[in-house]
């Protein structure tokens, strides 16, 4: 009697708008939420999700770096670890306060000036960010990652309480200072800036070699300078030692030309005798070559930038101009006086702020300090021994920053979007005050905790509240604390501090990468991180990082509309080898979706057949499959225990499409409905099972990546969540048999589809000719005869037969 196979899974395709519904399914069942209980005996992995600036939309690299995160998530939810991944945004500092800036074309410094104007503009910027937050959250929701949503962002008081407790915490162990010296400052947004927040920017410029004089005999001399502007700052003129051309200048003066003050000659081994005529004129601040040389020859600076990037008055004929209109003005007023031999055309590199791309300025203000240079040697040494590196080549770039800092940390920024710096100040006796840690404090606007002032007993009305607000990358430094439950749940942080990982861009490892190192160190003594994953950034198809004025920015959500998440996921592990750049890929998402499509022609047939309860006695191509199927699953587990998702896509999208579809499922198919009763009962539900535990693993291994179809496919068939399934290991006898097999079918079907195809022989047609195999196809036999209508075949061990070769070793005589 012939039994009827019909499909358990009835639709014929897979459908990308089942991806929302299953998405809601899961925050019904409560599938991302973390739930921490003593009683649980499971380790914590807590992932410290880059909580993302919500000035703006994600672009297509974005997405997939958030996608990457959520594979990683998903693997150890299934390896038995409790996953705390939460997801909430950055929400201070520069960047959303730039975009309001723009947005409603308001200046925050002239707005701000008064507390009523500071809260107007404050609550101008939360609204901005409650409507780009809620567009980010959409785009993860629909990529399908896992994230547990806190809407207490970077703003909250909660979090904002933590980072001033950390703060005080510093500030009592005598590791936070204020001082008076010189820093970067960006004359747009009127800020302090950190070296890690510079970038720096080719640009067009002059060299003038200008005339000077030594006082004491008339002498000429000529120097070499990009920056004309600064000479009524210039208080020593320096050259090599080893400068021949200059013996003797050591120990006499400089006349500076147009000012005319005098300077000393001093030499200096820093000084590069290649550069310009080998003379230097040491200005304050030219750049940071400048700064330490007036520290190193204990010079007094003549400070002639203002905060607005403009020349102070002791500029003379340039005062009032801008930095730009000031080099341009008095290289006019030189060259007019004869004071300049030539001048030449030259690119050369300069810094700029990171937000705004202002050319930076060197200017003394008055800033909070961290202190950092003392703990450099430490620092590298928890780098190098304490925390792993995915891939390890990305630790080079963060030591070589560490070696590379040379002053400590201003951390207190004149802006207003950000964390409170939690100091008063007594007017009468001038001293500082701290408050206790515990509560958010805004003393801009807050009453002083005292009644009077601690120190010299001066009433409430003396104390001065600070106005300055922390760098936004103090804040973001303490996001691996902030969600482990640091001063908020003790239990919690004890366990899930234990294993942390550092998601991120290797764009931001001298900034949040190494902030999170050097706080953590210095709050707790201990690695901020187990593991560190460094991810590319995330390239057009041309190649090209994504920026608004190339306007080559990607947007995703046309690609997941069109595609569905699973195809853009795919695509996101597929083309991104960790640790490296990686290019948007249409061509690639494409494939993904056509994948999808193969998994469901895939399940939808296997559907047709009962998995059985027990293993049946497997024939030998059953079990050469299970070997293969053994071998990926290792190398796919390892891969992702490196916290790699681009090998785990290709090795299981390789095996699945390559040798499961193609090949295995067409050489049992047969058996597997064995209508003719050619195969005993055994022999057909051993195609059964193998079918099942192939898919069964392939289906599980692949979720972290494509979370949607697996989970769709996995409840049709086997009624239960994926997600709630443990990751698949191989049977321990699967690794005692030999996949060999499975590579000699491979190359036989192919050399046979391959004669058929050159004969304009259908496949399913019999092959009218006798063939000669090799013997080590002879263990399937009765497949190959099922698959390609085999009429006559003999098997060779010794002597190839004489006839036509087509490969494999096969053989062809025509009769």
């Amino acid at each position: 009697m012939t039994i009827s196979f019909k499909p358990r899974i009835t639709e014929k395709r897979w459908d990308i708008s089942e991806e929302e519904r299953l998405y809601k399914l899961w925050e019904e069942e409560g599938l991302h939420k973390f739930v921490f209980r003593e009683d649980d005996d499971r380790e914590i992995i807590a992932i410290d999700t880059p909580p993302p600036y919500a000035s703006g939309k994600w672009h297509v690299g974005g997405a997939a770096h958030y996608a990457q995160i959520d594979m990683v998530a998903r693997y150890f939810r299934m390896k038995g670890y409790n996953v705390l991944v939460p997801f909430y945004a950055d929400r201070n500092g520069l960047p959303v306060e730039v975009q309001v800036e723009k947005a409603y074309g308001i200046n925050p410094h002239e707005v701000s000036r008064t507390p009523e104007g500071r809260e107007r503009f404050l609550e101008l910027c939360r609204e901005f960010l409650d409507k780009t937050e809620e567009e980010i959250v959409g785009i993860w929701k629909r990529l399908g990652c896992s994230f547990d949503y806190w809407r207490n962002g970077t703003d909250s008081p909660e979090y904002r309480r933590i980072t001033q407790a950390t703060f005080i915490e510093l500030y009592r162990r005598g590791l936070v200072y204020e001082a008076e010296r010189p820093v970067n400052w960006c004359p747009r947004c009127r800020t302090t800036l950190a070296d890690a927040e510079l970038e720096h920017k080719e640009v067009r410029g002059y060299l003038y070699y200008i005339r000077f004089t030594v006082k004491e005999d008339g002498r000429e001399l000529v120097i070499a300078t990009t920056r004309p502007e600064l000479l009524r700052a210039c208080k020593a003129v320096i050259y090599h030692p080893d400068d021949d051309r200059y013996r003797g200048l050591e120990g006499l003066h400089a006349v500076v030309p147009l000012y005319n003050h005098i300077v000393p000659i001093k030499t200096h081994r820093e000084v590069d005798p290649r550069f310009g005529t080998g003379l230097v004129m040491v200005c304050s601040y030219g750049d940071q070559a400048d700064i330490k040389m007036f520290r190193e020859l204990g010079l007094e600076p003549i400070v002639i930038i203002d905060r607005d990037g403009r020349l102070k008055e002791g500029a003379g004929p340039i005062a009032g101009l801008s930095v730009e209109e000031a080099r341009r003005r008095i290289a006019g007023i030189l060259e007019e006086k004869g004071l300049i031999v030539k001048k030449e055309e030259l690119v050369h590199s300069i810094p700029v702020c990171w937000r705004c791309k202002t050319p930076v300025q060197f200017i003394h203000t008055r800033e909070w300090f961290l202190k950092q240079l003392g703990l450099k040697d430490e620092l590298r040494k928890l780098v190098l021994e304490k925390i792993e590196f995915k891939p390890l080549m990305h630790r080079r770039k963060l030591l070589d920053w560490i070696d590379s800092i040379s002053t400590d940390w201003p951390i207190s920024r004149d802006r207003y979007y950000a964390t409170e710096v939690p100091i008063w100040r007594c007017s009468k006796c001038g001293a500082i005050l701290v408050p206790e840690p515990g509560r958010y404090y805004r003393p801009w606007i807050d009453e002083p905790p005292w009644s009077s002032c601690p120190e010299c007993g001066a009433p409430r009305e003396s104390l001065v509240g600070e106005k300055k607000v922390f760098d936004t990358w103090f804040d973001s430094s303490i996001t691996v604390l902030y969600v482990t439950g640091y001063l908020r749940d003790n239990k919690l942080f004890k366990k899930a501090f234990k294993y942390t990982l550092r998601p991120q861009g290797q764009d931001i490892i001298r900034t949040w990468l190494y902030y999170s190192i050097l706080r953590v160190y210095q709050l707790l003594g201990k690695p901020a991180f187990k593991w560190v994953r460094i991810t590319g950034m995330g390239l057009d198809e041309k190649g090209e990082a994504m920026h608004k004025s190339k306007g080559n920015v990607i947007d995703p959500e046309p690609f997941l509309r069109k595609y569905g998440a699973d195809a853009f996921r795919f695509w996101s592990a597929a083309s991104s080898k960790l640790g490296y750049d990686y290019r948007f890929s249409e061509q690639m998402i494409r494939t993904g979706l056509l994948f999808t499509t193969k998994l469901w022609n895939i399940a939808r047939f296997i559907s047709s057949f009962p998995k059985p309860e027990t293993r049946p006695r497997l024939r030998p191509i059953d079990k050469a499959t299970l070997a293969r199927l053994a071998y990926v699953l290792e190398r796919v587990d390892k891969a992702y225990s490196e916290l790699d998702v681009y090998e785990p896509v290709n090795e299981i999208y390789q095996f699945t499409w390559n040798y499961f579809a193609s090949n295995y499922l067409e050489l049992v198919k047969t058996r597997a409905y064995n209508s003719g009763g050619r195969y005993g009962r055994e022999e057909q539900e051993a195609a059964w099972y193998t079918l099942h535990t192939v898919l069964d693993n392939i289906l599980r291994a692949l979720a972290p990546i494509m979370p949607f179809i697996t989970d769709a496919l996995y409840r049709r068939l086997y009624g239960r969540c994926i997600h709630r399934e443990a990751f698949p290991k191989p049977d321990s006898e699967w690794l005692e048999w030999s996949p060999e097999l499975t590579d000699l079918v491979m190359e036989a079907n192919s050399a046979i589809w391959s004669f058929k195809k050159k004969r304009n022989i259908k496949f399913k047609e019999p092959l009218e000719y006798r063939i000669y195999l090799p013997e080590k196809l002879k263990p399937i036999k009765e497949e190959l005869v099922d698959l390609h209508k085999l009429v006559d075949i003999e098997f060779y061990s010794m002597e190839k037969p004489v006839g036509l070769e087509i490969g494999a070793g096969i053989v062809i005589v025509e009769k």
